[in-house]
Order: C-alpha cells, then sequence, then structure tokens
C-alpha cells in the first residue's frame, strides 16, 4: 500500500511512518506544495531497486555500444518498428 502524506505530517509522524513502511511493508509518498518530492520505503525493496537499476545502467549502455554507429533516426526507427512488431505478436499487447 502507498501513503500519501505532506512533508509536515511526515516530520510530525516520523516514527508512525517508519513502522508502517517497517513492518507493514507499506510506501509512504512525501509530497511538498502538492508535488511529490521524495518517498520513503522498505530497506529491502530500496536495495532491489539500486541492484535493478545497476542492470538496467549495463544494459542502456550496452544498447548505446551497439548502435554508437547508427544515426539516431535511424536507430529510434529500428527501436520503434521493433515494438510495433513485437505489440502485433502479443495476444494481449503491452504490458
Amino acid at each position: 500500500m502507498i501513503t500519501q502524506t505532506s512533508a509536515v505530517s511526515f516530520r510530525q509522524n516520523l516514527g508512525e511512518m517508519l513502522n508502517q513502511v517497517q513492518y507493514r511493508r507499506d510506501s509512504v509518498l512525501i509530497n511538498k506544495d502538492g508535488k511529490p518530492v521524495a518517498a520513503l520505503i522498505d530497506a529491502r525493496l530500496f536495495e532491489r531497486i539500486r541492484r535493478m537499476q545497476g542492470r538496467f545502467d549495463t544494459l542502456c549502455q550496452r544498447i548505446e555500444e551497439g548502435f554508437s554507429s547508427v544515426p539516431e533516426a535511424e536507430g529510434m526507427a529500428e527501436i520503434d518498428a521493433a515494438l510495433a512488431a513485437e505489440r502485433r505478436a502479443s495476444p494481449s499487447g503491452p504490458a
């Protein structure tokens, strides 16, 4: 579950929010002036996100290296064509 709160309320209820995240595995989205600025999440989830970010960065770098000699417009067209073909082949559409 994701709870939204203001920065002021978050400061006033920090202990309760920490318990909510630690024991219930909930997340807290912190808003300032009505806009999301930060999130409090479980430490295990944070570690998973960090590992995924590392793998994602490595994949992006490999893709960038693989397309380094291809003009940007041509590469984007190729990606768009591959996505369109995959969407046509998938009976349920995009995930």
